[in-house]
């Protein structure tokens, strides 16, 4: 009988070590599930942050302790239904045009806590800031950055948009804005938030307008005595999602300012609303954005009604709906090519934005590109091919400034476009 027990304490104390072993195996399991849902996390926020940039470009910027010089020099190709000029013109029967695009200086600094970018960039005839802020890191999680820099709208950095066009929504200063104040971001596992106050927009720098020579698009006072912005408040949230192996970052954003009068009409104010989400399975990204917004202004301002505002960005003003809807969608896939040695990877998309005007005498506004970027070394090459019935910068023959505004024409016209980007 002693020997009958002692078995069973045996067994009793092999099932419990048993037990214990399978609840230790259970919480490894489910902490490697965690790791590996932060990770892909982690991998979709550094992918969306770097897109529209080379990915895979060596770190071989000039050192100066801990400042880091960089730049890039690009030239375009484009070639679209633009008027004959016989001499290089963008035409197709002038076999297009071939020009250099942009130059652009950076500079990096990081030590310790303490960040800070500047960029500056020269076209043709035009330059201006693109960015110019310093930061302070408080952990991997928070941080703030003072000075002219993104505000924090959309589901990224660049909208829903991977082309070289953007979307509808950039030329509404509603992706990739840069303006002037401070930005507070702050992540969490499943969320995250960015709080932000703009005293004003980044500024006009030198060129041929009044004040439109800048990089993104902003109310503008081209004639002296119309509006400008000041005071904008920004708040964006976005929540992860991991269901197997699709991600999903689904969020909001909500933005209002005031626009100062600088003439005898009154003050205005502008407010837009946007959700937006971003779905990601394997190689596949579908972005979906539908925002809202509205310029309240006095019919008295210089455009002489409250249906237009006047806006501006590369050295040209353009006049704008005060009040729409403007959903878009994208759909892309990378696709790393480690079988060419001479390419890192190549990204296809297909893009499709459109801006309904709540003025009924008003003609929508869309723009269509399909396309792809391709990555070597330190090139980044766009390919897109534009269609639109209402974007400043597809096709010549309608008149210019009017397409996101009343867009009398209503014409679609296209644009075929080659960015070569050289990085260093």
């Amino acid at each position: 009988m002693q020997s009958v027990t002692a078995e069973e304490q045996t067994v009793e104390q092999l099932q419990s070590r048993l037990k214990a072993l399978q609840a230790e195996l259970q919480s490894t399991q489910a902490a490697l599930a965690k790791a590996e849902q932060e990770k892909q996390l982690s991998n979709a926020k550094l992918e969306e942050l770097s897109r529209a940039e080379p990915t895979l470009e060596p770190d071989n910027k000039i050192r100066f302790g801990h400042l880091k010089v960089g730049g890039a020099i690009r030239a375009n190709y484009a070639v679209g239904d633009y008027p004959e000029t016989g001499g290089a013109s963008r035409s197709f029967d002038d076999g297009g045009n071939f020009a250099l695009d942009t130059f652009r200086i950076n500079l990096d600094y990081e030590n310790g806590p303490y960040l800070g970018k500047l960029e500056y960039r020269w076209y043709n005839g035009y330059n201006f800031l693109h960015t110019g802020w310093l930061g302070y890191q408080f952990d991997e999680n928070r941080q703030i950055q003072v000075g002219v820099n993104r505000v924090p709208f959309g589901p990224g950095p660049y909208g829903v948009s991977q082309s070289w066009f953007f979307d509808q929504h950039y030329y509404l200063g509603l992706s990739d804005d840069m303006d002037l104040g401070v930005k507070y971001h702050q992540s969490t596992d499943n969320w995250d938030w960015d709080v932000a106050y703009y005293v004003s927009d980044e500024g006009s720098y030198t060129g041929s307008s009044h004040q439109s020579a800048r990089y993104s698009y902003d109310v503008v006072n081209e004639s002296g005595d119309g509006y400008e912005e000041r005071n904008q408040f920004n708040l964006r949230g976005i929540r992860h999602f991991q269901h197997g192996e699709i991600g999903t970052d689904l969020g909001f954003s909500l933005q209002y300012s005031q626009l100062k009068s600088r003439g005898s009409q009154d003050d205005g104010h502008h407010y837009a609303l946007s959700g937006h989400m971003l779905n990601k399975w394997q190689a596949f990204t579908l972005a979906t954005q539908l925002t809202y917004y509205r310029f309240d202004v006095d019919r008295n301002q210089p455009l002489g009604t409250n249906k237009l505002v006047q806006m501006g960005a590369y050295d040209f003003p353009s006049t704008t709906a005060a009040e729409a809807w403007l959903p878009a969608i994208s759909l892309s896939y990378r696709y790393d090519t480690d079988q060419l040695p001479w390419l890192d990877y190549v990204m296809p998309y297909v893009e499709y934005s459109v801006l309904l005007k709540q003025e009924h005498d008003f003609n929508d506004s869309a723009l269509a590109t399909v396309g792809a970027a391709w990555a070597s070394g330190n090139w980044y090459i766009y390919t897109d091919l534009s269609a639109s019935n209402g974007n400043e910068f597809i096709g010549g023959d309608d008149p210019f400034g009017d397409r996101l505004g009343a867009n009398q024409n209503d014409d679609w016209q296209t644009r075929f476009n080659i960015n070569f980007g050289y990085y260093f």
